[in-house]
């Protein structure tokens, strides 16, 4: 039996794209009901270069792993295809000249829908190659980068910024995959507006660059305790047309059980110490689907860290003791916001050459913790963080304290 005539459409368009070279990326969603495919929760594929040559890189993602297959253009596209036919009812596909949405129903009855937007201005997404000029997913030759003394007028890195200006655009494409992770893609005409607070903003860096990657379609506010750096962001906001969607004010990052207005999405970037579980427990107490934070200074744990005996002899050094006592403090934090129906995934954001600063917790969430069939899992969850906390002798932990979670029950 042929493919429905949306599926069929959906298909070519995305031979075309594998074949002639203008995939940007591709996501797959929403599985089918189907027993063989029952754990792999979503696919996303994009064009690599590998030593061997072009390839396409896809990522299988399942309840508790992820795998990937680097694959000839030709062999990714029956795999996908099958993927389509037999696994997944949703499909977002973004190549350069447009990009496209399958919508499936379950019910074979009942007709699929595709919908095509052309793309004037297509996402970033080319295999990283050496062969060819660099294109960036952020303009440099934009008005707030040059206010921020980022770049000059030539749209280049002003000399000592050539580092500051590869974070903001590293943070941007990171950002942009992690909303396609999280369902909280812009991109369509029918998309919902995102709300979205950055914790600690500092002069904006990353503020801006999270206001010119999505547009009007995001609102973001900018918390930031110094009163010159709000004043002066808020007038670079408007200097630059960025005042109807972005705005900064001026205070400390809350803390439970302060009232926080609902967020989609929580970002936190080298907040001090329990500063970052503070806007964790923010993010979460606002709904947030979305948290990303970039931990620093994790002190609060060094205290409380006793030694497992294998280890003893090891962290009698200053400087173990102090790298170990950043490993349990974020490694617990993964394990807190999974307890909380999260799926979280942790991973260097920007080379150590730019900042040593540079682990990034992000986390989307996949249940809700009311939910009786997470019940469970959330048990076996807590022990299993439980029993970490136990073989460090950590006892309390600012996050789990946000959470009502006793590390010692």
């Amino acid at each position: 039996m042929p493919p429905p005539e949306a599926l069929a459409r959906f298909q070519t368009l995305l031979h075309s794209a594998l074949t002639e070279g203008s995939l940007i990326k591709l996501t797959l969603g929403k599985p089918r009901p189907v027993p063989h495919h029952s754990s792999l929760k979503n696919v996303f594929a994009r064009p690599v270069v590998l030593k061997a040559g072009p390839r396409i890189s896809l990522v299988y993602r399942y309840e508790t792993r992820d795998e990937t297959k680097n694959l000839q253009p030709a062999e990714a596209a029956a795999a996908l295809a099958d993927l389509l036919s037999s696994a997944f009812l949703d499909a977002h596909l973004f190549t350069s000249q447009q990009t496209a949405q399958l919508e499936q129903n379950a019910d074979p009855a009942q007709p699929a829908r595709l919908r095509l937007v052309a793309s004037k201005n297509a996402p970033s997404g080319h295999p990283p190659g050496h062969d060819r000029a660099k294109r960036h997913l952020l303009d440099p030759a934009a008005p707030w980068l040059r206010a921020l003394g980022v770049t000059n007028d030539r749209a280049q890195p002003r000399e000592g910024m050539a580092h500051k200006f590869r974070q903001i655009e590293k943070f941007a494409e990171l950002l942009r995959d992690l909303l396609a992770e999280a369902g909280l893609d812009t991109s369509t005409p029918d998309a919902l507006p995102l709300h979205i607070a950055d914790m600690g903003a500092g002069k904006g860096y990353l503020t801006f660059a999270l206001a010119a990657l999505l547009g009007a379609r995001a609102t973001i506010t900018g918390l930031e305790r110094r009163a010159d750096l709000v004043a002066a962001a808020n007038r670079l906001a408007t200097e630059t047309g960025f005042s109807s969607h972005l705005r900064f004010v001026e205070g400390d990052i809350p803390v439970a059980p302060a009232p926080v207005a609902p967020l989609d999405i929580l970002i936190a970037l080298h907040a001090c110490d329990t500063a970052t579980d503070d806007a964790l427990a923010a993010g979460l107490a606002a709904g947030a689907r979305l948290l990303v934070v970039s931990p620093c200074c994790q002190k609060e744990l060094r205290p409380q860290l006793t030694a497992p005996a294998v280890l003893a002899d090891a962290l009698r050094h200053g400087i173990f003791q102090e790298r170990q006592t950043e490993f349990v403090t974020d490694a617990l934090r993964a394990q807190l916001l999974e307890c909380a129906g999260f799926r979280t995934k942790v991973f260097e954001f920007i080379s150590t050459e730019h900042t040593a600063k540079n682990l990034l917790i992000a986390a989307h969430r996949i249940h809700a913790t009311e939910d009786p069939a997470f019940a469970a899992q959330r048990t076996r969850l807590l022990s299993r963080a439980r029993a970490f906390a136990a073989f460090y002798g950590i006892r309390e932990h600012r996050l789990a304290r946000h959470l009502g979670v006793d590390l010692t029950s």
